[in-house]
């Protein structure tokens, strides 16, 4: 008898799997050479800084206000936690479900524009939403939330122990990674870079272009607000800070420092970022001078970020960033 031969799938490593593991194996590691809260705090901002280029970099839309997503479920998830005694995956759940909710309401009016002024929309949500921030008894004003319990996760598992908490944030941050290289992946994705690059072709190819960016939105917010949430649990603290302007600005740069549109390129400029502030912040106001360097020779000598002008030599490796 004549039997069809059973394609076998090569399962050889292949470079980018290569740097997948390397890169797994030496944040399982990091903890024991570098500072975990520092680790922690960089792998939240490289989880907003994802979030961020997921509707930057693959539908081409510019938000000034995912400060709100990323500080109003930081609140939620520390009142949810201190107030109301959630455990820590109910009150994240709560922090993101709240940014979603945002994002729905918010990208439901945003994406009726289109350039600059899609991005004042957003803007001007956020600047509404930072003095709700401010007035609102829950957040207790420009004292925050402070003293927010860690608790057990999954009610055995007590992040108060700094490893624990580290390694939960690294399988939040690695899941939410491969959920936006999914996404972008996907047909959905697909769609999302024929909107970005040529919207009125999308249109005239029979797509509902409004639905896409709409749920790319609030995807991105939901993320955001993962994000977010998380930060208040690592640091035990939602304050003014998280939801103000600054932040969104700050996620912008990181973007571009690392590269838009890339998948890695978002953590490295998180990274560059969160070690600036954290190293050089005994220079005071000097922080934000030499950010600001480092902002115009990407500008003007790296335009498509670290991550973006590595690509093409990575590719030729077999390697997409």
């Amino acid at each position: 008898m004549n039997q069809k031969a059973i394609p076998v799938r090569n399962r050889a490593m292949t470079p980018q799997r290569l740097l997948v593991l390397a890169l797994l194996l030496l944040a399982l590691a990091a903890p024991f050479g570098i500072y975990p809260i520092f680790l922690m705090k960089g792998l939240c901002f490289a989880l907003f800084a994802a979030a961020f280029n997921l509707l930057l970099g693959y539908v081409g839309l510019l938000s000034f206000g995912h400060a709100m997503f990323f500080g109003f479920a930081s609140y939620v998830t520390a009142h949810a936690a201190k107030e109301w005694g959630f455990s820590p995956e109910l009150a994240i759940l709560a922090g993101v479900a709240t940014a979603a909710a945002l994002g729905l309401v918010t990208g439901w009016l945003a994406i009726r524009r289109s350039g600059i002024y899609f991005a004042m929309v957003t803007l001007a949500f956020s600047q509404m939403m930072f003095f709700v921030a401010i007035q609102a008894p829950f957040t207790h004003g420009e004292d925050g939330i402070q003293g927010v319990p860690r608790g057990h996760l999954l009610g055995f598992i007590d992040l108060n122990d700094s490893l624990a908490m580290y390694y939960f944030v690294l399988a939040v941050f690695v899941a939410s990674l491969l959920f936006i290289h999914r996404i972008v992946t996907s047909p959905f994705g697909q769609v999302l870079k024929a909107i970005r690059d040529n919207e009125p072709r999308a249109i005239s190819l029979g797509y509902e272009v409004e639905r896409y960016k709409l749920l790319a939105f609030v995807l991105s917010a939901a993320l955001a607000g993962l994000a977010g949430s998380m930060k208040s649990v690592v640091f035990q603290l939602a304050s003014l800070a998280d939801v103000h302007w600054h932040a969104s600005g700050e996620v912008v740069l990181m973007t571009l420092l690392g590269g838009v549109g890339t998948v890695f390129g978002p953590t490295v400029g998180a990274f560059l970022v969160v070690a600036i502030q954290n190293y050089l912040s005994e220079t005071g106001s000097w922080v934000t001078i030499i950010q600001g360097v480092i902002f115009i020779l990407c500008v003007l000598m790296f335009r498509r970020g670290m991550a973006g002008m590595l690509g093409p030599m990575m590719k030729k490796r077999g390697i997409d960033v």
